[in-house]
Order: C-alpha cells, then sequence, then structure tokens
C-alpha cells in the first residue's frame, strides 16, 4: 500500500464531509431544487386557492389547485425522505 504524503492529508472534519458527499453526491442541490419546487407550487396554490375562493374558472382552478397541492406534497415528502439518517454500509 502506497503512504499518503503528509503534505496533503485532510483533518478529520474535512475526510467526513468528503465522505458523506461521496455518500450522497448532489444532496446539496436536490434540497435546493427541493425548495424551490415547492415554494412554486405553494404560490400556485396560493394563487389557485383564491380563485377557487372568488368562485373564477372552477372548471380549471380547481383540477389546478389539486395539482399544486400534489406538488408541495411531494415536495414535503422528498425532504423528509432526504433528510432521514443513512444507514451504515
Amino acid at each position: 500500500m502506497v503512504e499518503p504524503n503528509p503534505k496533503t492529508r485532510l483533518n478529520p472534519e474535512q475526510y467526513a464531509r468528503l465522505k458523506a458527499e461521496v455518500a450522497t453526491p448532489y444532496r446539496g442541490l436536490r434540497q435546493f431544487i427541493y425548495i424551490g419546487v415547492g415554494a412554486s407550487g405553494f404560490i400556485g396554490a396560493f394563487v389557485f386557492f383564491f380563485r377557487v375562493l372568488a368562485g373564477r374558472e372552477l372548471d380549471s382552478a380547481l383540477p389546478n389547485l389539486a395539482l399544486q397541492l400534489g406538488i408541495v406534497a411531494l415536495m414535503a415528502f422528498l425532504w423528509r425522505w432526504e433528510k432521514r439518517p443513512q444507514l451504515p454500509k
């Protein structure tokens, strides 16, 4: 086995961070996408909720409201799934 170069040794904190990134690559990017899409769904649900409340275009507003609420629920599920503890390998 080759001895590691002492000049490039990582401290334990850096090593743990790199090991976590290898175990779950792009985790931060995925969480950013979950937040962005969830916020967009929330804004859409807000708009369509008030359209339904006003009684305007109910035939198109109700399905769109349901879709937006589904998107928010999906993003919340994916966020929680991402945050669950990882099993050791």
